[in-house]
């Protein structure tokens, strides 16, 4: 099959999307597919093997200056008549993804779109809360344009649901458990997490330092939990904020980590602390739990879609930071549940296989096909 992928965001960024997107895009290669990507700013010349248009962008400055929108080319419809897709996908469209759908409409192409981001609830985070009305129909209008809609979480495909979507579907998780296993836990990597003091207890954050992220919301732990070493790993917008905040308690700041190093923090701790409720997902506690570390998360979003509550981690009420605490508490102070938490997180992320994942997504793309066949048959004329 023949794909061609229009993404808001991807490589260097990194998040859930970009991890998302280039885990799909290492299988599409083995299982003999071919693809194309469009993506904003300065991506790199090709993934995989798959080339990669550059698209002109600007930064959503001053909001989201880590968000690049793509700029509408009439490029970009010659490189997609070049290419010849069986299927064009449309990644969490806002501008790019609009462009793409509309150059997709206009070829009568197959479309399938994938909802990332709860856009109106992001843009409340942002304080730009006047948008969320607009931003709530223009979500809506561009997925509704699509054959099939997909969500990374049943909870999303709820919320998705309650924008109006039509035509949704689960785009099913998944997690490398080859990179990421308890057999990563080293020594230096703790020392280094927890400035010298391995011994005491060790929670850790991976992910993009920002706001929307609830970071701040650690600090209570941080402070009332005696003898309990935090460690931020990552870097983002927020980063200066958190520092100064968390200035004078026992927390340290690693910068971005990746490859080896990244798997050695996520095995090294303890508890994986996940304040975000605004996550579509979540796959820094799926790479977590698939290191042995249990995650305590928010009851909010896609992450009651990776903890099994009580079984395998914890989750508290977003906004209670009491609850917080104590979750956290409960974890860090009683290493035999700890120990059996971990047990169970590694066992139910090896249920969950790029290849599997990668596998339904194909059958997506069919049935975008089919959908488009029966009911957008190409013209005769």
């Amino acid at each position: 099959m023949r794909v061609a992928l229009f993404t808001e965001t991807f490589l260097p960024k990194i998040d859930g999307i970009v991890t998302r997107l280039v885990r799909t895009l290492e299988q599409l290669c083995a299982l003999g597919h071919e693809a194309i990507i469009f993506a904003p700013q300065n991506p790199p010349e090709s993934f995989g093997g798959f080339p990669i248009v550059k698209v002109p962008a600007i930064p959503f400055y001053p909001w989201y200056p880590e968000l690049f929108l793509g700029l509408p080319r009439p490029r970009l419809g010659r490189e997609l008549d070049r290419f010849k897709p069986d299927i064009v996908h449309v990644v969490n469209p806002v501008v790019l993804g609009m462009w793409g759908t509309a150059i997709a409409k206009q070829r009568n192409l197959p479309l399938l779109a994938s909802f990332h981001t709860d856009l109106p609830q992001y843009v409340k985070h942002l304080k730009l809360g006047f948008l969320k009305p607009l931003s709530h129909t223009w979500i809506r209008d561009v997925h509704n344009q699509a054959h099939v809609n997909l969500c990374t979480s049943q909870p999303m495909v709820n919320s998705a649901q309650g924008l109006g979507i039509k035509r949704v579907r689960l785009w099913p998780k998944a997690v490398d458990t080859g990179r990421y296993s308890p057999s990563n836990k080293s020594n230096a990597m703790r020392l280094k997490l927890s400035d010298g003091q391995s011994e005491l207890p060790l929670m850790v954050y991976v992910g993009r330092l920002s706001f929307e992220k609830r970071l701040d919301w650690l600090y209570a732990p941080i402070t009332q939990l005696q003898g309990v070493r935090l460690a931020f790993v990552g870097s983002g917008p927020a980063e200066g904020f958190l520092r100064e905040r968390f200035a004078g308690t026992p927390t340290v700041f690693t910068g971005y980590m990746s490859g080896e190093e990244l798997a050695q923090a996520y095995a090294s701790a303890d508890v994986f602390a996940f304040p975000s409720d605004t996550e579509t997902l979540g796959f820094v506690a799926m790479e977590s739990m698939a290191s042995g570390v249990p995650v305590v998360g928010a009851r909010a979003g896609g992450i009651p879609d990776v903890i099994d509550e009580g079984e395998n981690g914890l989750m508290f009420t977003p906004g209670d930071l009491g609850d917080l605490t104590e979750k956290l508490r409960l974890l860090l102070f009683d290493p035999s549940l700890r120990e059996t938490f971990g047990k169970r997180s590694r066992a139910e992320m090896e249920r969950w296989s790029w290849r599997a994942a990668t596998e339904g997504l194909l059958e997506f793309y069919s049935r975008a096909r089919t959908i488009h066949r029966r009911y957008d048959p190409p013209s005769k004329y």
